[in-house]
């Protein structure tokens, strides 16, 4: 086996298995794009349920990106003394 041989035979290696690593995330990276999709939709009137909340309850309603914020006192309610 002469040098350009095997330099032949390294380069075309690693172009297969490049190209095969190329292929893998695409297909990867399609799947999981493609059933990212299906959590964005609307359930309720679909076949898909997220929750059973979802499928009983109201409609999950949002609060407006200009809803007032502040600070929470999350032991407000408790009997818990220092």
């Amino acid at each position: 086996m002469t040098w350009s041989e095997a330099v032949t035979l390294v380069v075309g290696a690693v172009q297969g298995v490049g190209g095969l690593a190329v292929f893998l995330l695409v297909v990867m990276i399609g799947f999981s794009l493609l059933l990212d999709l299906t959590k964005v939709r609307k359930t309720r009137n679909s076949r898909t349920v997220k929750s059973l909340d979802e499928l009983t309850g109201a409609p999950i309603q949002y609060l407006p990106p200009d809803a007032p914020r502040g600070a929470s006192d999350q032991l407000g309610g408790s009997r818990h003394t220092a």
